[in-house]
């Protein structure tokens, strides 16, 4: 399998993302090929999946991942989620991924206005998809999040359908698997800290796996939605 990790100009996670996929595939005893992608080019049909990674594309100027949804890898990527092909961005690339029209909603500022870097809880809401099949529904996940616009919104409409069709990966909760206000770090709606596009191939999600993918990082619950990943391809 072969996996890209597509690098903008201010990303800052794709070393982070390179290593997490390249390690644990090589622990699975897994064939993946992990390489990066500059945003400038186009390789249509090389690569199984892509990982749009987290940081500050194009700086954040006008909005989170406004510039970089034209970015001419995105024509790429787009036809790869066409095509039905998985596709997960994480941070920064959720909000590309909203700009760019593959999955609904957008990424506002923080309720609180500061930029917030700390270790949340998450709840897995589904354990039937490709990003998720190594998690338990319900199971509580530790991984941490670093954003200043983690907000998640959607308007009523869209945000009934999204609840309809399940298709939400995670939300903020407590320790216990509880769903509550005061344990959502930055607003989002319903608690919402990852969505699936509808076909379920497409993932978004602010907190970072890849920064929870060995014990050393203090936790490495994050390493259950990478192998997801992983397996799901080597199937």
């Amino acid at each position: 399998m072969k996996i890209g990790i597509v690098v903008f100009p201010g990303s800052n996670c794709d070393y982070d993302c390179l290593t997490a996929f390249s390690r644990l595939a090589g622990e699975e005893g897994l064939s993946a090929e992990t390489k990066y992608v500059w945003h400038k080019e186009s390789a249509p049909g090389t690569f199984d999946a892509y990982v749009l990674p987290g940081g500050f594309s194009y700086g954040d100027y006008l909005r989170c991942g406004a510039i970089a949804r034209f970015s001419p890898i995105m024509e790429e990527v787009k036809a790869h989620a066409e095509a039905g092909r998985p596709v997960i961005g994480i941070c920064n690339g959720f909000q590309i991924l909203c700009e760019a029209g593959l999955l609904p909603g957008a990424l506002y500022m923080n309720r609180d206005l500061n930029f917030i870097c700390e270790h949340v809880f998450l709840r897995t809401e589904r354990d039937d998809t490709i990003f998720t099949s190594e998690c338990r529904k319900g199971e509580v996940l530790n991984i941490p999040i670093a954003h200043g616009e983690g907000n998640y919104y959607a308007d009523d409409e869209t945000l009934e359908r999204l609840e309809g069709e399940n298709l939400v990966a995670f939300r903020y909760c407590t320790r216990d698997g509880l769903v509550r206000p005061e344990v959502n770090p930055n607003g989002s709606r319903n608690n919402i800290a990852g969505i699936f596009n509808k076909e379920r191939t497409i993932l978004g999600m602010m907190p970072h796996p890849e920064r929870a993918a060995e014990d050393s990082l203090a936790s490495s619950d994050g390493r259950k939605i990478i192998l997801s990943l992983l397996k799901s391809l080597a199937k």
